[in-house]
Protein backbone atom coordinates (compact mmCIF):
# COMPACT_ATOMS: atom_id res chain seq x y z
CA UNK A 1 0.00 0.00 0.00
CA UNK A 2 1.14 3.45 -0.96
CA UNK A 3 -0.78 5.42 1.98
CA UNK A 4 -0.04 8.52 -0.90
CA UNK A 5 -3.99 10.03 -1.46
CA UNK A 6 -4.87 9.05 -5.50
CA UNK A 7 -7.45 9.29 -8.00
CA UNK A 8 -9.24 7.70 -11.10
CA UNK A 9 -11.84 8.78 -13.37
CA UNK A 10 -15.09 6.47 -13.85
CA UNK A 11 -15.08 7.16 -17.93
CA UNK A 12 -18.79 7.55 -19.16
CA UNK A 13 -19.68 4.76 -21.58
CA UNK A 14 -21.30 5.44 -24.78
CA UNK A 15 -23.00 2.69 -26.95
CA UNK A 16 -22.02 3.61 -30.77
CA UNK A 17 -24.31 1.04 -31.42
CA UNK A 18 -26.42 -1.73 -29.81
CA UNK A 19 -28.07 -5.11 -31.92
CA UNK A 20 -30.42 -7.09 -29.35
CA UNK A 21 -30.03 -10.68 -30.49
CA UNK A 22 -32.24 -12.91 -28.40
CA UNK A 23 -33.34 -13.59 -24.86
CA UNK A 24 -31.49 -16.07 -23.37
CA UNK A 25 -32.23 -19.18 -21.19
CA UNK A 26 -30.95 -17.26 -17.96
CA UNK A 27 -33.16 -14.12 -18.76
CA UNK A 28 -30.38 -12.06 -19.60
CA UNK A 29 -29.82 -11.20 -23.69
CA UNK A 30 -27.42 -11.43 -26.21
CA UNK A 31 -25.85 -8.34 -27.23
CA UNK A 32 -23.48 -6.69 -29.87
CA UNK A 33 -21.99 -3.45 -28.87
CA UNK A 34 -19.57 -0.98 -29.76
CA UNK A 35 -18.18 0.34 -26.60
CA UNK A 36 -16.59 4.28 -26.74
CA UNK A 37 -15.74 6.29 -23.92
CA UNK A 38 -15.70 10.12 -23.25
CA UNK A 39 -13.15 11.90 -21.51
CA UNK A 40 -15.08 13.06 -18.72
CA UNK A 41 -17.16 11.21 -16.14
CA UNK A 42 -16.96 10.96 -12.15
CA UNK A 43 -14.14 11.12 -9.89
CA UNK A 44 -12.92 8.29 -7.06
CA UNK A 45 -10.28 9.34 -5.27
CA UNK A 46 -8.87 7.48 -2.09
CA UNK A 47 -6.81 7.81 0.84
CA UNK A 48 -5.77 5.98 3.81
CA UNK A 49 -7.82 4.22 6.16
CA UNK A 50 -8.39 1.30 8.43
CA UNK A 51 -11.14 0.14 6.82
CA UNK A 52 -12.81 0.15 3.37
CA UNK A 53 -15.37 3.28 3.99
CA UNK A 54 -16.98 5.45 1.13
CA UNK A 55 -18.12 9.03 1.11
CA UNK A 56 -20.68 10.68 -2.15
CA UNK A 57 -20.69 14.03 -3.02
CA UNK A 58 -21.31 16.06 -6.29
CA UNK A 59 -24.06 16.93 -8.76
CA UNK A 60 -25.59 13.56 -8.97
CA UNK A 61 -24.94 11.70 -5.34
CA UNK A 62 -28.26 12.70 -3.00
CA UNK A 63 -29.71 9.78 -2.28
CA UNK A 64 -26.69 7.00 -3.67
CA UNK A 65 -26.18 3.97 -0.81
CA UNK A 66 -22.45 4.29 0.36
CA UNK A 67 -23.23 0.97 2.20
CA UNK A 68 -22.14 -2.41 0.55
CA UNK A 69 -24.31 -2.26 -2.01
CA UNK A 70 -22.94 0.10 -3.89
CA UNK A 71 -20.69 -1.17 -6.42
CA UNK A 72 -17.48 0.60 -5.65
CA UNK A 73 -17.84 -0.76 -2.12
CA UNK A 74 -18.42 -3.89 -3.74
CA UNK A 75 -15.32 -3.84 -6.66
CA UNK A 76 -13.34 -2.64 -3.18
CA UNK A 77 -14.14 -6.02 -1.11
CA UNK A 78 -13.70 -8.57 -4.56
CA UNK A 79 -10.37 -7.04 -5.34
CA UNK A 80 -9.46 -7.37 -1.77
CA UNK A 81 -10.91 -10.57 -1.31
CA UNK A 82 -9.05 -11.86 -4.91
CA UNK A 83 -5.78 -10.94 -3.29
CA UNK A 84 -5.76 -11.25 0.54
CA UNK A 85 -5.46 -7.25 1.10
CA UNK A 86 -6.27 -6.40 4.66
CA UNK A 87 -5.42 -3.07 4.32
CA UNK A 88 -8.34 0.10 4.48
CA UNK A 89 -9.10 2.95 1.77
CA UNK A 90 -11.42 6.03 2.66
CA UNK A 91 -13.19 6.47 -1.19
CA UNK A 92 -14.79 9.52 -2.17
CA UNK A 93 -16.96 9.49 -5.08
CA UNK A 94 -17.84 13.09 -6.90
CA UNK A 95 -20.56 11.99 -8.74
CA UNK A 96 -20.64 14.21 -11.73
CA UNK A 97 -22.73 11.64 -14.52
CA UNK A 98 -26.23 11.12 -13.97
CA UNK A 99 -27.51 8.17 -12.42
CA UNK A 100 -29.71 4.88 -14.19
CA UNK A 101 -28.67 6.44 -17.52
CA UNK A 102 -27.26 4.67 -20.05
CA UNK A 103 -23.76 5.65 -19.42
CA UNK A 104 -22.41 3.35 -17.30
CA UNK A 105 -21.95 5.53 -14.17
CA UNK A 106 -21.94 2.95 -11.48
CA UNK A 107 -19.99 0.71 -13.76
CA UNK A 108 -17.48 3.12 -14.53
CA UNK A 109 -17.43 4.06 -10.97
CA UNK A 110 -16.65 0.38 -9.90
CA UNK A 111 -13.69 -0.44 -12.62
CA UNK A 112 -12.27 3.12 -11.50
CA UNK A 113 -12.41 1.13 -8.01
CA UNK A 114 -10.20 -1.42 -9.62
CA UNK A 115 -7.81 0.34 -10.77
CA UNK A 116 -7.52 2.85 -8.51
CA UNK A 117 -7.09 0.39 -5.66
CA UNK A 118 -4.87 -1.87 -7.87
CA UNK A 119 -2.56 0.46 -7.75
CA UNK A 120 -3.20 2.50 -4.13
CA UNK A 121 -3.21 -1.58 -2.25
CA UNK A 122 0.13 -2.55 -4.05
CA UNK A 123 -1.47 -4.99 -5.70
CA UNK A 124 -0.26 -4.35 -9.61
CA UNK A 125 -2.14 -7.18 -11.12
CA UNK A 126 -2.71 -7.07 -15.18
CA UNK A 127 -6.22 -6.18 -17.02
CA UNK A 128 -7.58 -9.38 -17.61
CA UNK A 129 -7.60 -10.24 -14.07
CA UNK A 130 -8.94 -7.14 -12.99
CA UNK A 131 -11.99 -7.75 -16.11
CA UNK A 132 -12.08 -11.37 -14.41
CA UNK A 133 -13.09 -9.50 -11.07
CA UNK A 134 -14.90 -6.88 -12.97
CA UNK A 135 -17.34 -9.26 -14.49
CA UNK A 136 -18.83 -10.37 -11.43
CA UNK A 137 -20.07 -6.88 -10.58
CA UNK A 138 -22.07 -6.69 -13.84
CA UNK A 139 -21.93 -6.89 -17.19
CA UNK A 140 -20.60 -3.17 -18.59
CA UNK A 141 -17.69 -3.77 -15.86
CA UNK A 142 -15.24 -5.12 -17.97
CA UNK A 143 -15.51 -2.67 -20.46
CA UNK A 144 -15.05 0.28 -18.44
CA UNK A 145 -12.20 -1.43 -16.57
CA UNK A 146 -10.01 -0.91 -19.67
CA UNK A 147 -11.96 2.39 -20.88
CA UNK A 148 -11.44 2.25 -24.89
CA UNK A 149 -13.43 0.97 -28.02
CA UNK A 150 -14.23 -2.40 -27.90
CA UNK A 151 -16.64 -4.41 -29.14
CA UNK A 152 -18.95 -6.62 -26.59
CA UNK A 153 -20.79 -9.72 -27.58
CA UNK A 154 -22.21 -12.15 -24.75
CA UNK A 155 -23.95 -9.62 -22.18
CA UNK A 156 -21.34 -7.35 -23.55
CA UNK A 157 -18.26 -9.24 -21.26
CA UNK A 158 -16.85 -10.53 -24.38
CA UNK A 159 -14.65 -8.07 -25.50
CA UNK A 160 -12.47 -7.44 -28.30
CA UNK A 161 -10.42 -4.09 -28.70
CA UNK A 162 -11.17 -2.40 -31.96
CA UNK A 163 -9.32 -0.12 -34.04
CA UNK A 164 -9.80 3.43 -33.26
CA UNK A 165 -8.22 5.87 -35.43
CA UNK A 166 -11.57 6.61 -36.78
CA UNK A 167 -13.36 7.12 -32.98
CA UNK A 168 -10.48 8.13 -31.16
CA UNK A 169 -10.70 12.45 -30.35
CA UNK A 170 -14.05 12.43 -32.25
CA UNK A 171 -16.33 15.31 -30.60
CA UNK A 172 -18.83 13.98 -28.55
CA UNK A 173 -21.96 15.62 -27.02
CA UNK A 174 -24.12 13.76 -24.17
CA UNK A 175 -27.52 15.13 -23.47
CA UNK A 176 -29.47 12.92 -20.04
CA UNK A 177 -33.42 14.77 -19.88
CA UNK A 178 -33.45 14.08 -16.07
CA UNK A 179 -35.42 11.38 -16.47
CA UNK A 180 -33.98 7.44 -15.03
CA UNK A 181 -34.82 4.55 -16.72
CA UNK A 182 -34.16 1.42 -15.69
CA UNK A 183 -32.29 -0.68 -17.86
CA UNK A 184 -34.84 -3.88 -16.83
CA UNK A 185 -37.87 -1.93 -18.03
CA UNK A 186 -36.05 -1.35 -20.99
CA UNK A 187 -35.68 -4.50 -22.06
CA UNK A 188 -39.01 -5.83 -21.12
CA UNK A 189 -39.91 -3.79 -23.31
CA UNK A 190 -37.95 -4.89 -26.16
CA UNK A 191 -40.17 -6.75 -28.88
CA UNK A 192 -38.19 -9.34 -29.38
CA UNK A 193 -37.43 -9.06 -32.80
CA UNK A 194 -34.05 -9.69 -34.13
CA UNK A 195 -32.76 -7.17 -36.53
CA UNK A 196 -29.49 -8.94 -37.77
CA UNK A 197 -25.75 -8.48 -36.84
CA UNK A 198 -23.74 -5.91 -36.09
CA UNK A 199 -21.10 -4.83 -39.00
CA UNK A 200 -17.55 -5.91 -38.57
CA UNK A 201 -15.09 -3.45 -40.36
CA UNK A 202 -14.12 0.47 -38.99
CA UNK A 203 -15.45 1.36 -35.40
CA UNK A 204 -17.45 4.25 -36.78
CA UNK A 205 -18.56 3.06 -39.83
CA UNK A 206 -20.02 -0.26 -38.02
CA UNK A 207 -21.56 2.49 -35.86
CA UNK A 208 -23.52 4.29 -38.41
CA UNK A 209 -24.97 0.92 -39.88
CA UNK A 210 -26.00 -0.20 -36.64
CA UNK A 211 -28.61 0.95 -34.50
CA UNK A 212 -29.68 0.75 -30.76
CA UNK A 213 -32.02 -1.76 -30.84
CA UNK A 214 -33.16 -0.42 -27.13
CA UNK A 215 -34.00 3.06 -28.44
CA UNK A 216 -37.58 2.39 -29.23
CA UNK A 217 -38.55 0.22 -26.00
CA UNK A 218 -36.90 3.62 -24.24
CA UNK A 219 -39.14 5.84 -26.02
CA UNK A 220 -41.85 4.24 -25.59
CA UNK A 221 -41.68 4.23 -21.94
CA UNK A 222 -39.71 7.84 -21.97
CA UNK A 223 -41.24 9.50 -24.91
CA UNK A 224 -39.09 12.63 -23.95
CA UNK A 225 -36.08 10.59 -25.53
CA UNK A 226 -37.17 10.90 -28.84
CA UNK A 227 -37.23 15.33 -28.26
CA UNK A 228 -33.71 14.88 -27.38
CA UNK A 229 -32.34 12.25 -30.61
CA UNK A 230 -33.82 15.03 -32.53
CA UNK A 231 -32.87 18.05 -30.88
CA UNK A 232 -29.12 16.25 -31.79
CA UNK A 233 -29.52 15.13 -34.97
CA UNK A 234 -30.85 18.55 -36.06
CA UNK A 235 -27.70 20.85 -34.72
CA UNK A 236 -25.19 21.55 -37.42
CA UNK A 237 -22.13 19.66 -37.85
CA UNK A 238 -23.76 16.23 -36.09
CA UNK A 239 -22.73 13.37 -38.06
CA UNK A 240 -24.76 10.49 -35.65
CA UNK A 241 -27.16 10.81 -33.18
CA UNK A 242 -28.56 8.04 -31.07
CA UNK A 243 -29.43 6.58 -27.41
CA UNK A 244 -26.73 5.20 -25.32
CA UNK A 245 -27.10 2.25 -23.87
CA UNK A 246 -30.48 1.51 -22.49
CA UNK A 247 -31.05 5.29 -21.82
CA UNK A 248 -32.35 8.24 -21.28
CA UNK A 249 -29.00 9.95 -22.36
CA UNK A 250 -28.26 10.50 -26.32
CA UNK A 251 -24.89 11.36 -27.84
CA UNK A 252 -24.19 12.67 -30.92
CA UNK A 253 -20.67 13.12 -33.12
CA UNK A 254 -19.53 16.27 -35.00
CA UNK A 255 -16.79 16.87 -37.04
CA UNK A 256 -15.51 19.76 -34.52
CA UNK A 257 -15.64 20.62 -31.03
CA UNK A 258 -16.76 23.99 -31.76
CA UNK A 259 -19.91 22.47 -33.01
CA UNK A 260 -20.22 19.97 -30.55
CA UNK A 261 -19.82 22.58 -28.12
CA UNK A 262 -22.22 25.39 -30.11
CA UNK A 263 -24.46 22.68 -29.78
CA UNK A 264 -24.13 21.98 -26.23
CA UNK A 265 -25.24 25.66 -25.44
CA UNK A 266 -28.02 25.56 -27.79
CA UNK A 267 -30.19 22.42 -26.44
CA UNK A 268 -29.09 23.84 -22.96
CA UNK A 269 -30.96 27.39 -23.47
CA UNK A 270 -33.39 25.28 -24.96
CA UNK A 271 -33.97 22.94 -22.86
CA UNK A 272 -32.50 24.15 -19.46
CA UNK A 273 -33.24 21.06 -17.43
CA UNK A 274 -31.54 19.04 -19.23
CA UNK A 275 -27.76 17.67 -18.60
CA UNK A 276 -25.45 18.21 -21.37
CA UNK A 277 -21.78 17.63 -21.41
CA UNK A 278 -19.23 18.15 -24.16
CA UNK A 279 -15.69 16.49 -24.64
CA UNK A 280 -14.26 14.37 -26.70
CA UNK A 281 -13.69 10.26 -27.30
CA UNK A 282 -10.93 8.40 -26.06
Amino acid sequence: MTGEAAAETGWAKINLALHVRRRRADGYHDIETIFAFADFGDRLSVRAADDVTLTIRGPFGDGLPADESNLVMRAARALAGAHGVRAGAALTLDKRLPVASGIGGGSADAAAALRLLNCFWGIDTDEAALCGIAASLGADVPACVGSRTQRGDGVGEQLRTLADDDVRDKAVLLVNPGVPLATGRVFAAWDGIDRGALASGPSLAAAHEGRNDLEAPAISLCPVIGTVIAALAARPGATLARMSGSGATCFALFDTDTDAEAARAAIAAAYPDWWTAAGRLR
